[in-house]
């Protein structure tokens, strides 16, 4: 009997990826995604996939780096305490930190804002062969100066260019960008963590509740809490607009932090896959010239290895 061809690592890895990412092709509503899915999975599971995830991830990082080629850019997005940090720390743990750049994008200074909004984006892009991972970014323009459209006035654009196509404007010119970049060699990778305004609470409550994360809270979280339908409506138009076969969304279900990373993880590895990555090959001239300097290590380990002998034979 014939045995059946094994699975490829993008189809075991499907059932995380698949259900999660969005290209545009369809419609989009964010109420229809559920915060709290599971995939089937327990937590003991799904560490397994995890841990399974890094190990594959560390490979992949090497052998993209050592080709020197394509670039990934990875994007984080979510309202607070959806787990972004956390799921970087995690998904990263153990992958070579020479190869691989965290960014992440606060409000932006006055130097920032002479500068048009990709500005302080593109000047952080990963170079090839490197991971560019951004906690926020560039769509914090779509989404926080939408909410909050008196922040535009700092961005110091002139009034004749702000009307009520520039959010539509905005749509257009990131995807334009990301175009660019992914026929250039950069794969764009886009996560939104989608968490609960329940689950949000009770995160809140807990850095309330531990000093060792007092830090991480901000009455500004709270404000921009009462907030909560406005941010949910301009995601939902965000990825709407800008979820492209080349630039994917994936809306992660985040109530749940550890299937969250199976989902975030299993979505890198599965692109990277997909790359054929591998480390290069010498060409016939190196391999002669590493057949002579192998020659050469190995006289020179000999003749130490005389000089050795007789001075043994000296001292005896």
């Amino acid at each position: 009997m014939s045995k059946k061809p094994s699975q490829s690592l993008g189809d075991q890895l499907k059932p995380y990826v698949a259900p999660f990412r969005l290209d545009g092709s369809g419609a989009f509503h964010l109420r229809s995604h559920r915060t709290n899915a599971r995939g089937g999975l327990d937590k003991d599971k799904a560490e397994k996939i995890l841990e399974a995830n890094r190990k594959r991830l560390n490979d992949f990082q090497e052998r993209l780096y050592a080709q020197d080629r394509w670039s990934l850019l990875v994007i984080f997005q979510g309202m607070d305490a959806a787990g972004k940090d956390s799921a970087i720390k995690s998904i990263f743990e153990g992958v070579n930190p020479q190869g691989c750049e965290v960014t992440s994008f606060k409000q932006p200074n006055s130097h920032e804002l002479n500068h048009d909004f990709m500005w302080r984006s593109m000047i952080a892009l990963p170079e090839r062969g490197r991971i560019g991972i951004f906690n926020r970014s560039y769509y914090e323009e779509c989404l926080v100066t939408r909410v909050h459209p008196e922040f535009l006035a700092d961005e110091k654009i002139p009034h004749k260019l702000i009307t009520r196509n520039i959010w539509r404007e905005r749509f257009a010119d990131v995807t334009a960008i990301e175009r660019y970049l992914a026929r250039n060699g950069t794969v764009i990778l886009k996560f939104f963590l989608n968490v609960s305004k329940q689950e949000q609470r009770e995160r809140f409550l807990d850095r309330l509740e531990q000093p060792a994360k007092n830090w991480k809270f901000s009455m500004n979280d709270i404000s921009e809490r009462a907030l909560w339908p406005r941010y949910m409506a301009v995601y939902q138009d965000i990825v709407r607009h800008t979820a492209t076969e080349l630039a994917p969304w994936y809306v992660v279900p985040a109530d749940h932090k550890w299937f969250a990373r199976v989902v975030i993880g299993s979505a890198i590895v599965s692109a990277l896959e997909a790359l054929n990555l591998h480390f290069p090959r010498a060409d016939k001239a190196s391999l002669r010239e590493f057949k002579q300097v192998r020659s050469a290590l190995e006289s020179e380990g000999k003749g130490r290895a005389k000089k050795v002998a007789k001075r043994a034979v000296k001292g005896s």
